[in-house]
């Protein structure tokens, strides 16, 4: 039977439990979200990880890395009227993402932790918001989830592209989870969680992409928010 261990960090459900171990390393499960998580005590250090992203190569001129970006863009803009704000959160050092969506005629912002970490930006108000190969870096995952609710203007669009975990038999040898920056994954059926908790709707256009939209009419909002027992 396996251990209970901690609070699940995305949805506050009371116990998570002991998932798997792989080389030391334990992993816990939630069988209220169905997310996985590193244990906290195998995170890296702030300079560890920032030494990890610098190795990150995310060159404007890449047409490779823009053909990958667009997996998410493409769908996206097709949802978006003209002219619209987005913040491009978690760019890294090349906003690739953020040149894609201005020269379809969108104004985007960008906010990175390590790379550019204007605070100012969070405080602001978006008709979008792009996460790519993002949350899966995320510590506090219900922290970040809230803040795009804070952030997204009604009828806003919150599009995320990361690696949908799957079959549990492959976790162990899994290149996702082998990255050491990669602390929490989700399933497909986690992504609709968390929309389903502001809300929000939730549509999956592609493979390990997911477009959620807040709704127009506020009053249409659930009570329930994610982090909440």
């Amino acid at each position: 039977m396996f251990e209970n261990i901690e609070k699940c960090s995305l949805c506050s459900a009371p116990a998570t439990h002991s998932f798997m171990n792989i080389n030391g390393r334990e992993y816990c499960r939630c069988d209220r979200c169905m997310a996985t998580f590193l244990n906290s005590t195998h995170w890296l250090s702030p300079e560890e990880e920032y030494a990890q992203y610098q190795d990150h190569k995310n060159d404007l001129t890449d047409r490779g890395y823009r053909t990958f970006l667009s997996r998410l863009a493409h769908p996206l803009l097709k949802k978006l009227t003209p002219c619209r704000s987005g913040l491009d959160y978690g760019c890294g050092p090349g906003p690739v993402l953020a040149d894609i969506f201005s020269e379809a005629g969108h104004t985007v912002s960008l906010f990175d932790p390590y790379f550019h970490p204007d605070q100012s930006k969070l405080d602001r108000t978006y008709d979008f918001i792009t996460c790519t190969e993002t949350i899966e870096h995320f510590h506090r995952p219900a922290e970040e989830f809230a803040r795009f609710e804070r952030m997204l203007r009604p009828g806003g669009w919150l599009g995320i592209m990361t690696c949908f975990q799957t079959e549990d038999g492959r976790f162990s040898s899994w290149h996702y989870r082998r990255d050491p920056t990669h602390v929490t994954f989700y399933r497909e059926t986690t992504l609709r969680f968390i929309a389903a908790q502001f809300g929000w709707s939730c549509q999956i256009p592609v493979k390990d992409v997911a477009l959620m939209q807040k709704p127009l009419n506020q009053s249409c909002r659930k009570e329930t928010r994610i982090g909440a027992p």
